[in-house]
Order: structure tokens, then sequence, then C-alpha cells
């Protein structure tokens, strides 16, 4: 179980640090032609935000496992991460539904696959 949960670590990790490192570096347009329509829905400064959001969690998925300080943080940074997977399924379907914009959905597919690894994570270092 506990490889398992590593992977699952690992996975977030890379996943939201390349989310937080472009969020925070990219302009508005270059997200949206890289595929991050969510940018479009908030004020850049929300974007800018959430990406520091994401990168602090990258650090609480490893270092609190990994240096076994406060092992329990690593399933509170995946709470936390559940929580923007939740905003980020609303965007994405918002996007869908309200724009006319049927290729949302595969956003939101890819948003509850990474909310069922963050529900995993959470549960199984909390």
């Amino acid at each position: 179980m506990n490889a398992a949960l590593w992977t699952g670590q690992i996975f977030l990790a890379l996943i939201f640090a390349l989310s937080g490192v472009l969020k925070s570096t990219m302009s508005r347009e270059r997200m949206l032609e890289t595929g991050q329509t969510g940018a479009a829905a908030f004020p850049l400064p929300v974007v800018r935000f959430a990406a520091i959001c994401e990168l602090i969690a990258v650090l609480g998925l490893i270092l609190p496992q990994l240096t076994g300080v406060a092992p329990a943080l690593t399933g509170w940074a995946a709470v936390g991460l559940v929580v923007v997977m939740i905003g980020a399924m609303g965007s994405h379907g918002r996007l869908a539904i309200v724009q006319h914009k049927p290729s949302e959905w595969r956003n939101v597919g890819v948003n509850v696959l990474l909310l069922a690894v963050c529900v995993f994570v959470a549960v199984g270092r909390l």
C-alpha cells in the first residue's frame, strides 16, 4: 500500500508541478493556446494564486513523508488538491455548458481522474 501511495504522490506532484509552473509563468493567451482553458474563467491574479497553491501542495505531497517530519501534512496537501480539482471540474463544466464547448468535458474527465488519485492519497495518508 505504501508503494501505491508513493506512486500516487509522485504522479500528483509531477502533474501539479508542471501545472503550477506553467500557470505562474505564462501569459493568459499562452495558457489558452496550450490547453489550460480554465484560465479564461478567472482574473489572472486568481490563476497565479491557484498556481502558487499547487506548487506548495507539491512540496506537501513529498517532503513530509520523505523527511518523516509531520507526515500527516501529505494527506492534508492531497485534501487541498481535492478542493482545487472540485473547482477545476466546476470551471471546465461551466465552460462546456455556458460557452457550448463540448471539448471541455474531456478536461472534466481528467479532473475526475486527478480527484480520485488525490482522494486515494488523502485517505491513505490521514
